[in-house]
């Protein structure tokens, strides 16, 4: 699978992304067949090779004739003006979903209907190049996933329409709940509500860079001169050939050691997190400081849970203290699917790489209902559903867990 990784040390705007993308081997003349599919007029987009601070990249230029472009445009205006070009289904959903998101931040932030939003002429039109050339752009480059760092959001003051507000934008602030973000002091705007949309809309996971093969890299540029490199790196790579029919995503691991807690809570705390949507938690015995016997208590979660489940385990839990990480991850393709036995209907989970089923079993909780309704060992019952699966079908009864959603290689 065909992956591209945002390095976003110096943040992200849509002309970083168009930059990247082109410094990594986009053609420009491409990218402008395509965009030329949405019929407006009166605009153009160039490339320029620049250096900052020392390190060379690729500057998107969109050129806007002011005196035809004056107006304001809604929501819906962009929504239509994409729905109407020539754009492929693909291209043309995920722009609108972008835009969809940004005016429902722009609505948070100030207040009013989605609806009432309303973009500036020249900067609406400039949006519309940065959003569908950033999809386009990663369509022509034959990109399946996107994965994305944590976001580096900058800090001070921006002057914009509406005069002068903090960094970063309220807009940028809503476009990034649920994200892993940081700052790092360097004075001025480097995520920008365009770039967050763009990244938080298209990108599968955020943190490290998932296992892959690079084949190449592009920088692309902003305007200003920050005291670190304006620039945003993408990378682009396969993921490794042996795993080329599984999903590769990234989750955020908390961990914690516990001696002094009554272990009847732990059952409490781990059906709480499941329900909470935690992937994953589990426990093990390990020897603490002063040789005290502990627990390490293991919770996996989605990158953006991960400020919410911090939350919860120093809440839940007598720790005072969690180290958390963020891993890859490799999942075998699924499917759930119900089958009639002699004993009732049970959900069997199967998984596949390619056309192969590595693993299959019935769903616990199914097995486990019908012994307590007809009096049955639950072996047994697991036992039948086993046997009465399609012949063809390899499956393992010694584990029929329901609670294990991802099975990992």
């Amino acid at each position: 699978m065909k992956i591209a990784y945002f390095d976003c040390f110096a943040g992200a705007s849509g002309d970083m992304i168009l930059g990247a993308l082109v410094d990594a081997g986009l053609d420009p003349d491409l990218l402008n067949i395509e965009l030329a599919k949405l019929h407006l007029d009166h605009w153009s987009l160039s490339f320029k090779p620049v250096v900052k601070r020392g390190l060379g990249g690729c500057q998107a230029v969109v050129n806007i004739d002011t005196q035809i472009h004056h107006q304001h445009r809604s929501l819906h205006d962009i929504c239509s003006l994409i729905e109407a070009s020539e754009l492929s289904q693909d291209i043309q959903q995920k722009s609108v979903a972008i835009f969809t998101r940004l005016a429902m931040a722009e609505a948070r932030v100030h207040r009013t209907e989605v609806e009432a939003v309303h973009f500036h002429e020249v900067g609406a039109v400039d949006a519309i190049i940065d959003v569908v050339g950033a999809v386009s752009g990663l369509s022509l480059l034959g990109i399946e996933a996107v994965y994305c760092s944590a976001l580096h959001l900058g800090s001070g003051t921006v002057t914009c329409a509406h005069g002068i507000l903090p960094v970063p934008a309220p807009a940028t602030i809503e476009l990034v709940k649920g994200i892993p973000v940081y700052a790092t002091g360097i004075q001025g705007e480097l995520l920008t509500p365009t770039g967050a949309a763009i990244l938080t809309t298209l990108t599968k996971g955020f943190g490290p860079m998932p296992a892959l093969t690079v084949e190449k890299s592009g920088y692309g540029s902003g305007t200003a001169d920050p005291e670190i490199p304006n620039l945003l790196r993408v990378v682009i790579g396969d993921t490794a050939s042996d795993i080329n029919d599984c999903d590769v995503d990234q989750v955020a691991v908390l961990e914690t050691t516990i001696d002094d807690m009554n272990p009847q809570i732990y059952d409490y705390v781990m059906q709480q997190a499941l329900g909470l949507g935690a992937l994953d938690i589990f426990l093990k015995p390990v020897q603490m400081k002063k040789n005290r016997p502990g627990i390490l208590l293991t919770l996996m979660c989605k990158p953006g849970d991960l400020h919410r489940f911090s939350r919860f385990l120093l809440k839940e839990t007598t720790s005072i203290g969690l180290r958390w990480r963020f891993e890859n991850r490799i999942i075998a393709k699924r499917e759930i699917r119900e089958i009639s036995t002699s004993l009732g209907t049970v959900r069997v989970k199967t998984a596949r790489i390619q056309n192969d089923i590595i693993h299959q079993s019935p769903e616990f909780e199914d097995c486990k209902k019908i012994a307590l309704l007809q009096k049955i060992p639950l072996k047994k019952v697991i036992a039948r559903v086993c046997r009465e699966i399609s012949p063809h079908d390899k499956i393992d009864s010694s584990t029929p867990n329901g609670a294990h959603e991802a099975i990992l290689l």
